[in-house]
């Protein structure tokens, strides 16, 4: 007598978005927290003086394309 064989497929658990919800907006300030260091830090809406955020991020700039200089 031969038993039909069950192979179970798993399945993934559907997230609701009230959990992602706030994690993504998290992201993505911090995501324009960076691009606005990376791209406009030491120009005419700079928010700290001096060159100390240029240099720092300098080689970003140059590595995402933005120019500096």
């Amino acid at each position: 007598m031969s038993h039909p064989t069950v192979s179970a497929q798993p399945t993934a658990a559907p997230i609701p978005l009230r959990e992602v919800a706030p994690w993504a907006a998290f992201a993505l300030l911090l995501a324009l927290v960076v691009l606005y260091f990376v791209s406009s830090e030491q120009g005419a809406v700079s928010v700290f003086s001096g060159a100390g955020v240029h240099e720092f991020l300098h080689d970003g700039r140059h590595l995402l394309g933005f120019p500096c200089h």
